[in-house]
């Protein structure tokens, strides 16, 4: 599926009128329009109904080597992978494709549109709204997580990394952070600093390291019905 939305922002700087010298409050107002075009997956449970039940929902970032525009990539993991196999999930999943010459971490505002778009046309319980991905897209998971912690009940970064100074936002985001011991492409230390930092800023933080692990450790994440069970037991704060 393809989605196309505008972006409409407000933004406030000092400017105005006056051009003597010397420093002046000044202000600027005005509206920045900008198109979304974002491929990307959509499963909707068996007995959803547009009307009654709302439904959680996990938006699911994959790795660098799914990027493009061709979908059928993103069946190779994660949860699009488990649906694609029949595995049925008690969740709406949203999986989106990353542009061949961009990253997650760069797309945050692309990723909140998504958000915002799935749900007002589906039946979405935003108290129960998740997020989860695997290498780029672990990194993506910790980078929209930063920006925007009012949005998710709880996160699951796989293989990822980010910005530790910035996990005192993430105090009441209960996260369950995963890492192979052996991963050669995205160093333990990645999420050992995350964990680390959100540890000492008091967040609800759980760390699983697979010690025979390199850099695939989202196989056997995914595979454990543990995690889906995990995220339908925290409900956002």
């Amino acid at each position: 599926m393809t989605a196309l939305m505008a972006i409409t922002g407000c933004s406030s700087v000092m400017t105005g009128r006056s051009a003597s010298p010397g420093q002046h409050a000044m202000k600027l107002d005005t509206t920045i329009k900008k198109e979304v075009h974002l491929n990307y997956l959509l499963y909707i449970p068996d007995g959803y109904t547009s009307e009654g039940k709302s439904w959680p929902l996990i938006l699911f970032l994959h790795g660098a080597g799914e990027r493009g525009d061709d979908t059928e990539l993103l069946k190779k993991h994660g949860p699009p992978k488990l649906v694609s196999n029949g595995k049925k999930l008690p969740f709406v999943v949203v999986s989106p494709q990353c542009p061949a010459d961009n990253w997650w971490p760069n797309m945050l505002g692309e990723l909140n549109v998504l958000i915002d778009e799935i749900t007002k046309q589906y039946n979405i319980d935003q108290s129960r709204v998740y997020l989860t991905g695997l290498s780029m897209g672990g990194f993506g998971t910790w980078s929209l997580a930063t920006d925007r912690p009012d949005r998710f009940a709880a996160i699951a970064p796989i293989c990822g990394g980010g910005t530790p100074y910035l996990t005192t936002r993430l105090r009441n985001v209960p996260t369950w952070v995963f890492h192979g011991a052996k991963d050669q492409t995205v160093s333990i230390e990645k999420s050992e600093e995350m964990v680390e930092a959100l540890r000492k800023n008091g967040g609800d933080v759980r760390f699983t390291v697979y010690p025979d692990a390199g850099h695939d450790s989202w196989t056997a994440t995914y595979d454990n019905p543990e995690l889906l069970e995990w995220f339908l037991s925290h409900r956002k704060r």
